[in-house]
């Protein structure tokens, strides 16, 4: 039998559509072409298992506005970190305790109403878990399944893109110590260099006294247009209402729409409605020992253990 594959159907308003047109060069007449394209060179690559389907393809057509060469990189390093970072990616089941338990504590909830240029708001409270319990690998693994989730369901997202508001209220220094170069490395080269995300805003606030430290270890890492989207308001959550209206925040960060603990419970739900989807998608990925050419390694991507192994030789 022949193998079939769902077409595309556009679910956006004719403002996102035309956003699409002049931001992400989408011309509807070429996109079926284009998502063809894309799946028969990954037909032809023998060490990627991806998703096939035309949605997972158009995500990253539009995460690289649709430079099919840069699609190719993009999907291939995205699926490569999957594999290559396993404390992230596999095992993740919503019912694990210790998953049950981050996700309960809403670390990570992308708010119920978008901004009013489009972009998706995701909120993240980096102190709210507890830093001798979880390891900051616990938590991120937590915030991108549901980053996944959203993906996959929120097509508004792939052409508006987000904005993520970082509160790093409670915070304390176990955190801190969370947060090394490493981490820094490795999280930012997955977002910026394999996730199709267009991320427009980084907003934090309550920010605590060691937050330069560990901020500069991150923007070291960031590509310099990252770095412009950067807005450090302190306490003063006046000044985050200068970029995101009140009626778009929880009631706990001077807003009207819902509480933190509302927009847990739905996540909750969501996550859990997910389920079956989650446990299927750790079968995408890459088997390294197929890849034509060198196979990669974390060391290629991260840079990272390669030097630690150096430095303990020496």
């Amino acid at each position: 039998m022949p193998e079939k594959y769902e077409k595309y159907v556009c679910t956006l308003s004719p403002e996102l559509q035309q956003q699409a047109k002049d931001e992400l060069n989408e011309d509807p007449a070429r996109r079926q072409e284009d998502i063809d394209a894309i799946r028969k060179w990954l037909k032809k690559q023998p060490h990627i298992n991806a998703r096939m389907d035309d949605w997972n393809i158009l995500r990253f057509l539009r995460g690289c506005k649709f430079s099919l060469e840069r699609t190719k990189e993009k999907m291939d390093m995205f699926y490569t970190c999957k594999t290559a970072v396993p404390e992230w990616f596999a095992n993740r089941d919503p019912d694990e305790p210790k998953m049950r338990e981050l996700l309960q504590m809403g670390v990570f909830l992308p708010l119920p109403t978008p901004h009013p240029n489009g972009t998706i708001l995701i909120l993240g409270r980096m102190g709210a878990y507890d830093a001798h319990k979880n390891s900051m690998d616990d938590v991120t693994k937590a915030a991108l399944l549901i980053l996944d989730i959203m993906s996959d369901e929120c097509e508004q997202m792939s052409i508006a893109g987000l904005a993520e508001i970082i509160d790093c209220s409670g915070m304390t220094g176990a955190h801190v110590l969370q947060m090394t170069p490493a981490l820094a490395k490795k999280s930012l080269v997955l977002m910026q260099d394999g996730y199709p995300m267009r991320p427009k805003a980084l907003h934090y606030i309550n920010t605590p006294a060691a937050f330069d430290t560990v901020f500069n270890i991150f923007k070291s890492f960031m590509k310099e247009k990252m770095k412009k989207r950067i807005h450090i308001h302190g306490s003063d959550l006046s000044s985050l209402h200068k970029h995101i209206p009140p009626s778009l925040l929880p009631k706990e960060y001077g807003g009207t729409n819902g509480t933190v603990e509302d927009i847990t419970r739905h996540w909750l739900k969501r996550v859990e409605a997910r389920k079956q989807w989650l446990k299927e998608d750790e079968q995408y990925k890459v088997d390294e020992s197929k890849r034509p050419g060198k196979p990669k390694t974390s060391s290629d991507l991260f840079g990272i253990e390669g030097s630690f192994r150096q430095l303990n030789v020496d």
